[in-house]
């Protein structure tokens, strides 16, 4: 059951009581290298893509004497391998970080005060009610938004690689390891289609998430865009019992 914080207004899940003190340190360095290099990719990935699928104009003269889609491809597979590469990471750093480190990765489903915050948070972002809570880690719908993100990070790793195993030939370890997706979906181009699908669904994601952190470091009286450069959640309000 949830216990009391003693903090009015501050979260009551337990063991997530923020402590009498207004800053809190949440992000560790590692999780913020890991989101600010996994925003650069989806940039990257997400423009690169695009082009990808709908090619600009073709340039005059010879391919080879300016190379367009070749670099666009290039960037795209680099920001590839460098989010697949920092996704797994972020993974291991979850056994060794702290308890919010973990957070992301999976839904207390089974946590009934975890429902009564989501369903709050859900009613606070569409102005139905008037107080907002507050929380040392991500909100639960925050919890709910990250951890749909790391769903759609590992199927976009997994379909992206499993294409770029059909240039590589199927005896590349690209191939090798992702090659079942094609016992998913045995028609490639279903599986180029839903990649692409993937990366709107990312693009919807970032809208959401941006908007939700200004909102709520403006609204919920917590720092929610500083906390992920310096670590810190700062509650502004003047806790008192």
């Amino acid at each position: 059951m949830a216990q009391a914080s003693g903090l009015p207004g501050v979260i009551d899940r337990v063991d997530e009581r923020a402590p009498r003190r207004q800053t809190v340190y949440v992000y560790q360095a590692p999780v913020r290298i890991w989101h600010w290099t996994t925003v650069l990719c989806i940039l990257v990935l997400g423009v690169t893509g695009y082009l990808i699928g709908s090619p600009p104009p073709s340039l005059s003269g010879e391919a080879s004497a300016h190379y367009q889609m070749g670099y666009i491809r290039f960037a795209h597979f680099a920001a590839g391998y460098v989010l697949a590469i920092g996704f797994v990471f972020r993974f291991l750093w979850a056994f060794v970080g702290n308890k919010w480190s973990r957070q992301i990765f999976v839904l207390p489903v089974w946590d009934r005060a975890w429902w009564w915050g989501l369903i709050y948070e859900i009613k606070w972002y569409l102005f139905l009610v008037r107080d907002p809570k507050k929380y040392i880690g991500h909100n639960p719908a925050g919890h709910a938004s990250m951890f749909a993100l790391v769903l759609m990070l590992t199927f976009m790793i997994c379909t992206g690689f499993a294409m770029y195993g059909e240039g590589a030939g199927i005896e590349s370890w690209q191939y090798r390891m992702f090659g079942w997706v094609f016992a998913i979906f045995p028609n490639s181009q279903d599986v180029h289609t839903w990649h692409h699908l993937g990366m709107w669904g990312i693009v919807v994601f970032v809208i959401g998430h941006v908007y939700a952190a200004v909102r709520e470091d403006i609204l919920s009286r917590q720092s929610m865009i500083s906390s992920i450069v310096s670590g810190e959640r700062v509650f502004r309000d003047d806790f008192r019992e």
